[in-house]
């Protein structure tokens, strides 16, 4: 008699259009135990479920697991070695599992750090990511506009702390990429006006998914917060 042998799979979800996750997600999704995602502590919400259920068979097991939305580090810390632990019991019991995330799993996703910590508690558990499609990805091609040419260069970075990355980097990258965005985007705006790329600046909210939005003239998020879902897409002006 053999055992089964367990594994994990960080599945990228892509943006929101349930047709774009990779067929091999979509095939794994369909053969795994157990399936795990993200909420908040607050509410057990999930976007990645909602893009993923349908390629999610109705009996398999759908565990939210909670992260604190905090500035306090040891908290946050202590949820992801928590969670991780959850996980490893499940695929050290032989279980196959998947962690689905938005986007890419290796691109400002919670994955990532449930995946360090898991390879920090027991490096020898098996792990699989498959890769999935970046929100400016699909932004850049809601648009029709390439994110960079020729040698160019690109900068993603988090808008959480504003403008402020495009203010300290020397030489100006040619083209930026502002995700989480939303709170901060009436300085971000501010930031490419100083750079004189407000101009040649777009902003999406929810890309792909019913309720998207295109805001052509990022100024106007000096005078109202955009959704949740926002980032900024900004090239030189030519």
């Amino acid at each position: 008699m053999t055992t089964q042998t367990g594994k994990l799979y960080g599945i990228g979800v892509g943006p929101g259009d349930p047709e774009l996750i990779p067929l091999k997600a979509v095939r794994i999704l369909g053969e795994v135990d157990v399936v795990f995602a993200a909420s908040s502590s607050k509410n057990t919400y999930s976007l990645a479920v909602d893009i993923a259920g349908r390629h999610i068979p109705r009996n398999t097991p759908i565990i939210k697991l909670p992260f604190p939305m905090t500035k306090d580090k040891g908290e946050t810390e202590a949820a992801w070695r928590e969670n991780a632990r959850t996980i490893i019991s499940r695929v050290a019991a032989g279980e196959r599992a998947a962690f689905i995330t938005l986007g890419d799993p290796m691109t400002y996703s919670t994955y990532g750090y449930v995946l360090k910590n898991i390879q920090a508690i027991q490096p020898d558990l098996p792990v699989e990511t498959i890769p999935g499609i970046t929100s400016y990805q699909a932004c850049a091609s809601r648009l029709n506009t390439p994110l960079v040419e020729g040698e160019e260069s690109l900068l993603i970075t988090s808008g959480v702390k504003g403008g402020d990355r495009l203010r300290s980097a020397s030489p100006k990258p040619e083209n930026i990429v502002f995700l989480k965005a939303y709170r901060n985007a009436a300085d971000i705006s501010l930031a490419l006006e100083e750079s004189d790329m407000a101009d040649n600046s777009v902003g999406i909210s929810c890309c792909s998914l019913p309720q998207e939005e295109i805001i052509r003239d990022v100024r106007t998020f000096k005078e109202r917060k955009p959704g949740y879902w926002t980032i900024i897409i900004a090239k030189k002006t030519p």
